[in-house]
């Protein structure tokens, strides 16, 4: 059986008398140097940047002024089933709606070591042969009908004392950068995004078999991932085989490497399009 996390019952709002979720309802991500939170709801609701013991860019999970950052669909807060896909810490949320049936798949990405200097403020173990990418990748997949989804994203820097400052970059609709003094959060989506305040948001209607994308992560500590980098998140800390039924092994590792890369290789624009397939 895939490992799965409770959610509320259908007939029971999450916000009900109490304004958090129950801390276990949360999902853990983490890429070894930071990890995040994610509600029942789809939002990213306490993560550190760029490490666990630096100050809060999303803390909502203490305060719901403090910062979040949701991808799900438009109006719909309780999905229907959160797992982690097989022998991954790979998020997968269902989510039935009036019209249709979407999955969104969440992780935080690990790629082989590519820095040539010391930088004890960033790494404080001996370097291995895998490195943080400082990346969240979050894919959207319609599997049948249509179905309205949303991204909101709004930073709140240094435990909710100060909102990002956004700014589009670049001549489209599809990249989009806020800062706090020397720490910037970048986001890239194939969505098109826009700014409202002190936050960035996209809407769109995904129709069937349509795959969209919004990955945001820290600018300037390390070098953007290419494609293929995505799914070494789990690669990185294991290599161990599942046995299934019959006696038949079977390597999840990889499968599920190359599925989030292929919900992330459609024709793409910005770093997507120029990453390439590395292998």
């Amino acid at each position: 059986m895939s490992p799965s996390i409770s959610i509320p019952p259908h007939d029971v709002p999450l916000a009900s008398d109490a304004a958090f979720p129950p801390i276990a309802d949360y999902a853990f991500l983490s890429d070894c140097q930071t990890g995040a939170l994610v509600a029942p709801d789809g939002s990213i609701e306490w993560m550190c940047a760029p490490r666990f013991d630096s100050p809060s860019v999303f803390g909502a999970l203490l305060d719901r002024a403090a910062g979040h950052f949701r991808v799900g669909p438009y109006g719909i807060v309780v999905p229907n089933s959160i797992r982690y896909l097989p022998g991954t810490m790979i998020l997968e949320t269902t989510w039935g709606t009036p019209s249709g049936w979407l999955i969104v798949r969440d992780a935080m990405t690990i790629g082989p070591w590519r820095g040539s200097s010391i930088d004890e403020g960033i790494h404080t173990r001996p370097p291995t042969d895998n490195d943080a990418d400082h990346v969240f990748i979050r894919t959207l997949e319609c599997i049948q009908g249509v179905v309205q989804v949303e991204a909101v994203c709004e930073p709140m820097f240094g435990y909710g004392d100060s909102p990002g400052q956004w700014e589009m970059l670049g001549d489209g609709w599809h990249t989009a950068q806020a800062r706090d003094h020397d720490l910037k959060i970048g986001l890239t989506s194939d969505l098109r995004v826009g700014i409202e305040g002190n936050r960035v948001r996209a809407r769109h209607s995904l129709s069937e078999g349509e795959q969209r994308f919004v990955r945001s992560g820290c600018v300037g500590i390390e070098a953007q991932p290419r494609l293929r980098r995505i799914m070494r998140r789990e690669h990185a800390r294991r290599q161990r085989r599942v046995v299934g039924k019959g006696g038949h092994r079977e390597r999840v590792s990889e499968y599920a490497f190359d599925l989030l890369a292929r919900q992330a290789a459609g024709p793409q624009q910005g770093w997507l399009a120029q990453a390439g397939d590395d292998g």
